[in-house]
């Protein structure tokens, strides 16, 4: 009698903790497991050796594979990362609003080209180190939260597709970080104990302005107080994000009256005219109660109108307790409470329970 072929899969591999224990957890359950290091970005150097910061990464992917003895390949997808992630997200800055890579990595380059490489390698799901779950409900796929509600990801994945939840396994939804950590540990793991992945997706932790300053060149512009005063000048508004406190240790010179001995925090921002509004803690200004959703994207159904939500606008950022309203051929979200740091461009997710119904980007109007 002949043995049921093992079910395969393409694992994501980053040389993280994460990854590594998920190669682990499959295996246990019977998959046949592939894993795949994907190559981005070669400008992140690092600072000692001067190599590119994804070559150790890659050793360490490496080793877990030979120790775990599953196959493993490498997949460049740099040229395409490049344009889809990196470019747009320099002309969004230089618009003056603030996107996020991540989502548009997971989008546009993880995702579809991971499972469109493990179709032509004969594999039946992908699978990631992402703290999310995802549900069958009767053919309908929900992506769900991660157990773990300080580690979840599903913020960044609002955008993922029906058809692409099908392919996918989340091997870490149901576990804790410490619980994946102490496996590693058990299993005598390299990376038991390795830092977690900070920064942008795949180009790591940057000073951002010195990145940006790259492709965006310096505009001298004004900083006015709420009442229309001018209290400093800064460098360019698109260097600067809603909610960013203010002061020359952050970079920005402003006067420092008796009125500015609170924190000040740039309120808001006009592109066009390259003109900044700062408030000080607690003005009514840096708070926002209502926030239209740009390009909105729904997991499963459109959610209905007058829909009770809860709104994250960072992710493992609080659960606002929301409205979802459609006006005027706009998706509002009201808050019950208004809150700060609300930014152009960022996103924001819906929840009900810990169903994400989907997002989209901020907008004011």
């Amino acid at each position: 009698m002949k043995k049921n072929k093992k079910i395969k899969v393409l694992l994501a591999m980053s040389g993280g903790v994460d990854s590594s224990v998920a190669v682990l957890l499959l295996k246990k359950q019977g998959y046949e497991v592939i894993g795949a290091f994907m190559v981005n970005w070669s400008d992140t150097k690092n600072k000692i050796t001067g190599e590119c910061s994804w070559r150790e990464e890659k050793r360490i992917a490496m080793k877990i594979a030979s120790k775990l003895e599953i196959k493993f390949i490498t997949l460049n997808f740099e040229k395409l990362y490049k344009k889809e992630v990196v470019d747009v997200m320099f002309k969004n800055y230089q618009k003056g609003i603030t996107p996020n890579p991540d989502i548009d990595c997971n989008q546009k380059i993880k995702f579809p080209l991971l499972i469109k490489k493990a179709k032509e390698l004969g594999c039946d799901f992908v699978a990631t180190g992402h703290y999310a779950r995802i549900k069958n409900n009767k053919g309908k796929y929900n992506l769900l939260r991660a157990k773990d509600e300080l580690k979840d990801q599903s913020y960044f994945l609002y955008r993922i597709k029906q058809n692409e939840l099908k392919n996918i396994l989340f091997p870490m939804g149901n576990y804790t970080k410490k619980e994946i950590r102490e496996i590693a540990k058990k299993n005598k793991f390299p990376n038991y104990n390795k830092k977690g992945t900070v920064g942008i997706c795949f180009i790591g932790k940057i000073n951002l302005k010195e990145f940006l300053k790259k492709r965006i060149k310096p505009k001298k512009g004004i900083i006015l107080n709420p009442n229309g005063d001018k209290i400093g000048e800064h460098d360019g508004i698109y260097y600067y994000t809603i909610g960013q406190r203010i002061g020359s240790r952050f970079g920005i010179e402003v006067e420092k009256s008796e009125k500015m001995q609170k924190k000040w925090y740039v309120a808001r921002k006009f592109p066009n005219k390259n003109i900044i509004i700062a408030a000080p803690e607690n003005h009514p200004l840096n708070f926002r109660k209502e926030i239209i959703i740009k390009n909105p994207h729904w997991i499963n159904e459109k959610p209905k109108n007058n829909s009770k939500v809860l709104s994250r606008i960072r992710q493992v950022g609080e659960l606002l307790p929301s409205a979802l309203k459609y006006e005027k051929n706009k998706i509002k979200i009201i808050l019950k409470k208004a809150i700060t740091g609300v930014s152009q461009g960022q996103a924001i997710v819906l929840y009900q329970g810990e169903k994400c119904l989907g997002g989209g980007e901020i907008s004011f109007n």
